[in-house]
């Protein structure tokens, strides 16, 4: 019998600071759920900038402080495997939204969407870039992924894999 999986990709500019939020964030809610064996995630940036990095300090810092273990990810482009591989790719803004629509296959448009539309009581289109700014960006970036990524964990149980409903009956 094989498993099947659902895998959530999340994209920001550098992959360093939102994407690799979210999917801390979010990786921690499926560990949570004990969904880990059915639930699949990764990030990635439009931009090339930091290739093996590891996250931000600050994002780091300030995710740490609610929970979440960022250290061992690190930063990649978005490429063409991608858009086959993952079923939901969340971006963070409009431009990273543009950027990944432009190079998005037209089978796999349908995958492409704004990591806020999750959001369960944020009232934000996007999800804005706290790295020029003070510690209140990077606890406002937390505040808006916490929120969607709950949102998100309620629609993978939804859309989720036979394996993955089946499971979810059975807890």
């Amino acid at each position: 019998m094989t498993m099947n999986t659902y895998s959530v990709l999340f994209v920001c500019m550098g992959n360093i600071c939102r994407s690799p939020t979210a999917h801390g964030v979010f990786r921690q809610k499926v560990i949570d759920q004990d969904l880990a064996h059915l639930v699949q995630v990764d990030s990635a940036g439009t931009h090339n900038y930091h290739p093996g990095s590891p996250p931000d300090e600050r994002s780091q810092t300030h995710a740490a402080k609610r929970g979440y273990d960022l250290s061992d990810l690190r930063a990649r482009q978005i490429r063409d495997v991608d858009f086959v591989k993952h079923d939901l790719i969340l971006v963070m803004d409009l431009e990273n939204l543009a950027l990944v629509q432009e190079e998005c296959p037209p089978e796999h448009q349908h995958k492409v969407r704004r990591l806020t539309e999750f959001c369960l009581q944020q009232k934000s289109q996007v999800v804005p870039d706290p790295y020029y700014g003070g510690k209140n960006g990077f606890e406002n970036v937390l505040d808006l992924v916490e929120d969607a990524c709950e949102g998100l964990l309620q629609h993978v149980k939804r859309r989720g894999g036979s394996s993955l409903k089946s499971d979810l009956t059975l807890a």
